[in-house]
């Protein structure tokens, strides 16, 4: 029997579509897979000129993937605090925050962007797992007067170094007053937006959250091709190489995070992420500290991989973790790794044990391509280490200009 290496999606209507799935559709996605039950394109043909398109350009994604739960009420800070470790009385009104939301174990359940749009009103933009029905179910017993709720609001995002430019069409100069992880909301033509300073690529970019989504997406996408079509915008999936050279991670069974992976495992157990110091009683918060005072056993590094170009991670060519091995015995594994068209090598991340994490250490990954082949422990993220591309001042200039003239 013969083995078909790219068996096709089913497209039905028992799997969700976003907002956005028609409108994207007409681009001609490739390649779809499936987030939070809800098909998403994954790429348009060629995910290494969709990189480029990325980092040199503009790009629109359509990611009606990212789910909006809302949480109001009397109680909504004190129970939205309650379910991140990070303190959210350091998170104003118009802020956005990347959390984790963690189980009473320690693990991570999920990774939302949570924005702040009232004193007691939240979104948390989810990844790829149901906490809607967690937060619900915490709710139940929690003695407090909130309400949790999937919301019809859905973003789009524009990302790339022509961001801003496409941004400033759409919304005026008033849109390069908004700070990186801040967000504002609008009226763009008789359509109510939410547009936050944040993205999937440590690029510069933006996420424009459209309300009564499932009526109003597709003129939004429209608009939004509008615009870009003077700045050469291209439609393209979620830019896994770009996010891997970032160092942002990926949530799922097999992925970087996933329930049974903690916060300093992933190396992201500071105080900005996990403060065991405030007041609140969050979820897993006496695990956690437990882990930090006992320590952990395994790590997220980063590796420079050897062998043939690994390809880019969202195109089929990762369809499984790939084993790390260290005087033969398997000791840990690649969760997600791709060829750098920029670096010209290969990258990824491996959970490996704290006896193979200083920088230099040599190990080695089973390559689907290569076979056993050589790695190197290195910093991560491996490009812009520092966030300053994505946190960068950003000025109106010749774009608000030719804005203003037309």
């Amino acid at each position: 029997m013969s083995q078909i290496e790219a068996p096709k999606i089913l497209l039905y209507s028992r799997l969700r579509r976003s907002p956005y799935f028609y409108a994207s559709r007409k681009h001609g996605p490739k390649m779809y897979s499936v987030y939070n039950h809800t098909y998403h394109p994954r790429h348009y043909g060629d995910p290494v000129e969709e990189y480029w398109e990325l980092v040199n350009g503009v790009t629109l994604w359509d990611v009606g993937v990212e789910r909006q739960i809302e949480i109001t009420g009397p109680d909504a800070f004190d129970f939205t605090n309650m379910l991140v470790p990070r303190d959210l009385g350091k998170c104003d009104v118009g802020q956005c925050k990347y959390v984790f939301i963690t189980a009473p174990d320690g693990g991570i359940l999920n990774d939302p962007v949570l924005l702040r749009l009232e004193e007691n009103r939240f979104w948390l933009s989810l990844a790829d797992s149901d906490i809607e029905l967690w937060a619900r179910g915490v709710a139940v017993n929690s003695g407090m007067d909130v309400e949790v709720r999937e919301i019809d609001v859905n973003p789009v995002q524009v990302q790339g170094p022509k961001s801003k430019d496409v941004m400033i069409e759409l919304f005026g100069e008033d849109i390069t007053q908004v700070p990186y992880y801040y967000l504002r909301e609008y009226d763009l033509d008789g359509l109510r937006v939410a547009v936050s300073r944040t993205g999937y690529t440590a690029e510069l970019g933006y996420e424009i959250y459209c309300y009564e989504a499932s009526k109003n997406g597709e003129a939004l996408w429209a608009k939004v091709l509008e615009a870009g079509e003077p700045h050469g915008l291209a439609v393209i999936g979620p830019c896994h190489i770009k996010r891997i050279e970032a160092g942002i991670l990926a949530l799922g069974p097999g992925c970087d995070i996933w329930y049974d992976v903690n916060p300093y495992e992933v190396d992201m157990g500071y105080e900005w992420m996990v403060d065991l110091d405030q007041e609140a009683d969050f979820i897993g918060k006496e695990a956690l500290r437990r882990i930090k005072d006992e320590g952990v056993s395994r790590k997220l590094v980063g590796l420079e991989i050897g062998g043939d170009g690994l390809g880019s991670y969202n195109d089929g060519s990762m369809i499984d973790v790939m084993p790390a091995f260290s005087d033969g015995k398997q000791i840990g594994k690649v969760t997600s790794a791709c060829w750098s068209p920029r670096l010209e090598k290969n990258i990824g991340f491996a959970f490996v044990p704290m006896s193979h994490t200083e920088l230099g250490t040599e190990v080695e990954v089973e390559s689907p391509v290569s076979g056993r082949v050589e790695a190197t422990v290195v910093e991560r993220p491996f490009v812009d280490p520092k966030k300053e591309v994505p946190g960068q001042e950003v000025a109106a200039g010749e774009a608000a200009r030719s804005t203003s003239a037309s």
